[in-house]
């Protein structure tokens, strides 16, 4: 089981989950792109072959058509939201494992991470669905050409504008879907690998940063393994026109599986594990830098 040399700090786990969520956005925004794209595309008119065929085709006519710019199109909006979503979400799993410690040295199972997981997952949906929804919006846009939005700003505006904080919110429910479950198998599975990977007689807290990067990374990897199909029907409601989808995201997946089968849940599933590994890597590796900061300059926080 993990060793804990310290009572968990949420405080600490909330300002170095922020660092950590930053450095995840620099490294993976490009392949998100890619993957909304791969979601939401239009199902080709018979005989038509379809917008892009696959991960590396969109990745090409994105960065033809569009240049660099265009694989960090709709940016702003994560990058604003994800410094304090990342920083609930893992001060979510510090107070989550601090709730179920009966003393501050307790060490956790595997099945009590998950749990603490879970919670990060509740947390961080205020957040994260929002951002979501503008970015998505913001990187389908520039994939059909149409410019409807200047920007994150003018977009939340608009949703604002046309349906209330009910449309700025639209898809909160398969947000929870996919954050829940996915953020305790995230996090468990980086406590596992970061015990697997401590050589004997060394603390968890000495972790090198190759091991840190390859268990942040494999971490990710499980992340969306499971988060993948709810993250499909979402970008799909998201971005669907008002009043497509009456009764949510039943709607969208009895559509997609009666129209593409069920392998259309797994679209994106290249640029998104692609994506995973060196995304989550940077993440978890910018969390453990940040910590090891915070307990030099805070030892009592």
């Amino acid at each position: 089981m993990a060793e804990q040399p310290q009572p968990i700090s949420p405080v600490k786990n909330f300002f170095a989950g922020g660092f950590g969520g930053v450095c995840l956005v620099f490294v993976g925004h490009p392949l998100d792109a890619i993957k909304v794209r791969l979601q939401t595309q239009p199902k080709p008119q018979p005989g038509q072959p379809p917008l892009y065929s696959g991960t590396f085709d969109c990745f090409r006519k994105t960065l033809v058509g569009e240049g660099v710019r265009g694989l960090y199109r709709g940016m702003a909006a994560p990058i604003i939201g994800v410094t304090p979503m990342f920083a609930v979400c893992f001060f979510g799993f510090g107070l989550g494992k601090r709730l179920q410690q009966r003393k501050p040295d307790d060490v956790l199972t595997y099945p009590q991470l998950f749990a603490a997981g879970m919670l990060s997952g509740v947390f961080t949906t205020a957040i994260m669905a929002p951002g979501e929804r503008i970015k998505c919006l913001l990187q389908i846009q520039a994939a059909t050409g149409e410019t409807k939005y200047s920007g994150s700003l003018d977009c939340a505006k608009q949703l604002y504008r046309e349906a209330g904080i009910r449309g700025v919110y639209k898809g909160t429910v398969l947000t929870l879907m996919r954050d829940v479950p996915a953020s305790g198998m995230y996090f468990m599975t980086y406590e596992w690998l970061k015990n697997i990977l401590t050589p004997e007689g060394k603390s968890v807290s000495e972790l090198s940063a190759p091991r840190i990067l390859f268990a942040g990374g494999l971490a990710g990897i499980f992340n969306w393994a499971v988060a993948i199909p709810p993250d499909v029907l979402k970008s799909r409601f998201q971005t669907a026109p008002p009043g497509k989808y009456p009764n949510g995201f039943r709607d969208v997946l009895r559509e997609l599986i009666r129209e593409e089968g069920v392998a259309s849940l797994y679209k994106g599933f290249t640029a998104v594990m692609i994506r995973a590994f060196p995304a989550n890597a940077a993440c978890f590796l910018g969390f453990e830098v940040a910590m090891k900061f915070l307990n030099w300059i805070a030892p009592g926080l």
